[in-house]
């Protein structure tokens, strides 16, 4: 009895070992499906995003075009108006042109100016009106005759001429103070010299209104608190 040997099993090691790597076994693949499901939940949510902002784009150019569609349907009360839908711009044609080297309107386009602005005002101050159009921009344009200067200051005189016309406190289809509040807040004079020359001279001395539009999620500025005091035009 003395003498007899005591076997040792050597797997008793082995089997005590083998539950730590099934565990670290299991512990990666939850990790690794963890991994993977917030990676699907964050391409989820990319793409949700992605696709909201589409939408919003979308519905952005939807109500661009609707509001040029209302203008469009105003000008045709007009003759001679039209709305260039590409350029969002609203061409006065003959109604607004201008004597070579001068920047003066006659009685009667005023008149027309004046009767036209509160269309654009109305389209202007309504719900999608407020949600898409930031300003109009009263651009002047020249003939190629003269020097880039001149014109330009030519042009720029075109362009407040139009303004001018709009708070007159004399003469046919006078704009009230309410209108003339919305014109101070929304119009904005330009001058753009030779710049987009028509075909022939006398089409290139014209003015024209140029609608910006907001962008998606911009919101038009607010007009600073003001009343009345318009002042006289310089120009004389």
């Amino acid at each position: 009895m003395v003498g007899a040997r005591v076997v040792l099993k050597r797997g008793g090691r082995d089997e005590a070992e083998k539950p730590f790597w099934i565990s670290f076994a299991d512990l990666m693949t939850a990790l690794m499906v963890l991994f993977l499901v917030v990676m699907g939940v964050a391409l989820l949510a990319v793409t949700k995003n992605v696709t909201e902002k589409e939408k919003r784009e979308e519905q952005h150019r939807k109500d661009i075009e609707l509001i040029l569609d209302r203008f469009v349907k105003a000008a045709k009360r007009y003759d001679g108006i039209k709305v260039d839908r590409d350029r969002h711009v609203i061409d006065f044609g003959d109604r607004a042109r201008f004597a070579f080297g001068k920047s003066n309107l006659t009685t009667e386009q005023e008149v027309v100016l004046r009767q036209f602005v509160p269309e654009i005002l109305t389209v202007a101050n309504d719900e999608l009106g407020k949600r898409v159009l930031k300003r109009v921009v009263v651009e002047g344009y020249t003939d190629k005759t003269g020097s880039y200067l001149s014109n330009l200051n030519l042009s720029l005189q075109r362009s407040q001429r139009v303004l001018c016309s709009m708070f007159a406190a004399s003469g046919l289809s006078l704009l009230s103070g309410e209108q003339k509040e919305s014109v101070r807040s929304l119009f904005l004079v330009g001058g753009y010299s030779f710049n987009a020359a028509k075909d022939t001279d006398e089409e290139s001395r014209r003015v024209e209104m140029r609608l910006e539009f907001l962008g998606v999620g911009e919101q038009r500025p607010e007009a600073p608190e003001q009343s009345g005091n318009f002042g006289e035009c310089a120009l004389k």
